[in-house]
C-alpha cells in the first residue's frame, strides 16, 4: 500500500500539486489512508467509499490467499467471476446485469501480476484505526447500502471516529457504488466539494 501511495505522491510533486482533495473507493481508500499517514499536508479534504480502515483478519488473508492460488492456476477471468458477484449489489444485479460485463472488462485489463500485487498489498495493509482521530481536514464518506465487502456498519464506524465528517449511504448500490449508482455519488461528491471544501 506504502508504494502505491508513492506513487501518487510522485505524480503530485511532477504536477507542482501542493494539496488536494484525496479519495479513493475500495482499495483507493486503503492508499489515500496510508497517504494521510505519511503526509497530511498534502490533504486539503478526503474522501472515503466503499472502503474501512481495518487490516483483513486472519479469514480475510486467507480468503486472499486462495484467491492468489486461484489467480496462478486459472488466471484473471477466475477471479473476475468469483468477484463480480461480491462486488455488485443486489438491486444491481436484479436491474442492471450489464454493469457486470462493464466491472469483467475493468478486471480483465489488469494482467495477473498487477492483481497478484493488489492482492498481495491488501493482505498487508496495516490498521488504519488509530490513524482516524487524527484526521481534522472535511472527509467524506460514502457507502453502497447494499455493500457486503465493507459493509456501511464499517462506514458508520469512521464517520464517529473522524471528527467533522460527513456520512453518505447510497442506496441501490453495492460495493462499487461509483458505478451502480453514478448520479448519486457523483452528486454527494459535487455537493461535499462544492460546500465543504
Amino acid at each position: 500500500m506504502d508504494d502505491y501511495a508513492g506513487d501518487v505522491f510522485d505524480l503530485l510533486d511532477a504536477l507542482h500539486i501542493g494539496d488536494a482533495v484525496i479519495g479513493g473507493l475500495s482499495l483507493g481508500g486503503y492508499v489515500t489512508l496510508a497517504m494521510f499517514r505519511y503526509a497530511p499536508r498534502y490533504f486539503r479534504g478526503m474522501v472515503l467509499a466503499d472502503t474501512r480502515p481495518q487490516a483483513d483478519t486472519p479469514e480475510g488473508v486467507e480468503a486472499r490467499r486462495k484467491m492468489l492460488a486461484v489467480l496462478n492456476e486459472q488466471g484473471t477471468q477466475a477471479v473476475a467471476e468469483d468477484m463480480i458477484p461480491k462486488l455488485l449489489g443486489e438491486t444491481t444485479r436484479a436491474t442492471a446485469p450489464e454493469l457486470a460485463a462493464r466491472v469483467e472488462e475493468l478486471i480483465l485489463v489488469n494482467s495477473a501480476a498487477c492483481v497478484a500485487g493488489a492482492l498481495n498489498a491488501l493482505m498487508t495493509r496495516p490498521d488504519s484505526t488509530p490513524l482516524l482521530a487524527s484526521i481534522h481536514c472535511p472527509t467524506l464518506i460514502m457507502v453502497g447500502a447494499e455493500d457486503t465487502v465493507t459493509p456501511p456498519p464499517l462506514s458508520h464506524g469512521m464517520h464517529e471516529a473522524i471528527g467533522g465528517s460527513e456520512l453518505v449511504t447510497i442506496p441501490g448500490a453495492g460495493h462499487l457504488s461509483n458505478l451502480e449508482q453514478p448520479a448519486a455519488f457523483n452528486a454527494a461528491l459535487a455537493h461535499f466539494l462544492t460546500h465543504r471544501v
